[in-house]
C-alpha cells in the first residue's frame, strides 16, 4: 500500500483496518470525522507523537486505536529491552494527546489511566537519545 488519499472518497467510514502495510512516519490519512476505530498494528511507525497529532486532527471521533507491533508502541512484541512501565507510559502519553479514546491496544481504558494522563501525560513522551558521531 503506498497511498491513502483514496480514502477522502469515504466521509462516513467507521472502521479502518490497516494492520500489517508496512505504514511508516509518512503515514496522512485525509480527514475522516466519522472514523472511531483505526487499527495499524504490525506497522513500521516509530515517531509516535507525529502519528498522534496527525491522528487528533484528521480522526476527530476516534475511539479505539491499535498501535501493537510498531515501535513506537513499546511493549515485548516489539523488543525485550522494552517492559511493563514503558508500556504504562506510552499509554499515558497516547491518552494525553488522544483523550476521547476508550480502548488502546485492545485495552480498555481505566478511569485512573485517564486521570493520570491529564495530571502527567505530557511529560511521559518517550525521548529518543540523539548519537553524536567523533
Amino acid at each position: 500500500m503506498r497511498s491513502l488519499e483514496g480514502l477522502s472518497a469515504f466521509q462516513s467510514l467507521e472502521e479502518l483496518i490497516l494492520d500489517n502495510n508496512l505504514l511508516g512516519d509518512d503515514l496522512m490519512l485525509p480527514g475522516l470525522p466519522r472514523l472511531h476505530t483505526l487499527t495499524l498494528n504490525k506497522n513500521q511507525i516509530t515517531d509516535l507523537e507525529c502519528l498522534l497529532n496527525h491522528l487528533a486532527e484528521v480522526t476527530p471521533a476516534l475511539e479505539y486505536l491499535s498501535l501493537l507491533g510498531n515501535v513506537a508502541c513499546p511493549n515485548e512484541l516489539v523488543s525485550l529491552e522494552k517492559d511493563e512501565e514503558d508500556y504504562k507510559r506510552y499509554r499515558c502519553f497516547v491518552l494525553h494527546k488522544l483523550p476521547n479514546l476508550k480502548f488502546l491496544d485492545a485495552q480498555k481504558v481505566t478511569k485512573q489511566e485517564r486521570e493520570e494522563a491529564l495530571i502527567r501525560g505530557a511529560f511521559m513522551k518517550v525521548v529518543k537519545p540523539k548519537v553524536f558521531l567523533v
